[in-house]
């Protein structure tokens, strides 16, 4: 297949909004779009760790913060093409229908509709929640200052 209509950084946008979906919000969009293609299973989902680095003022050095548990599916549609997936959590579910929308994703007859009736509503879900938090922490936000007496001089 032609994989000339997108490119990288495009499907780690739409890997990346997959990921970070909520299950429950994927699985309705999959029922109302009614996307149910005919796949093999290359590799069942499974869960398991991976670590999690972080840095040292977001730019030093690199250090393990902990671990995250993980599940990951691989699948390839009737068409030959292969659809993988990562998603934090235990979600094997999840993990799998991740997997089809990446492979139908790649497929050019499918890429366009999907990405305006799928991958956009649920990057505006996530923007969204991630504003609402960010307000709530915002709300919550206590700024310190130091007052100078004059007799301190």
């Amino acid at each position: 297949m032609d994989a000339a209509h997108y490119t990288l950084a495009q499907r780690q946008r739409w890997m990346a909004v997959l990921a970070h979906s909520l299950p429950e919000e994927l699985a309705r969009y999959v029922d109302t779009l009614r996307i149910a293609p005919e796949y093999q299973t290359l590799r069942p989902a499974e869960t398991g760790l991976v670590q999690i680095q972080g840095r040292m003022g977001g730019t030093g050095s690199r250090f393990y913060t902990g671990d995250a548990t993980l599940t990951r599916a691989v699948i390839r549609l009737n068409n030959g093409l292969c659809g993988y997936s990562w998603v934090l959590g235990r979600n094997k579910p999840h993990a799998e229908r991740c997997a089809v929308i990446d492979a139908l994703m790649q497929d050019p007859q499918h890429y366009p509709s999907l990405l305006e009736t799928l991958i956009a509503p649920l990057e505006a879900h996530r923007a969204a929640r991630l504003q609402m938090r960010a307000e709530q922490v915002n709300a919550s936000r206590v700024d310190f200052f130091t007052l100078v007496r004059g007799d301190n001089a």
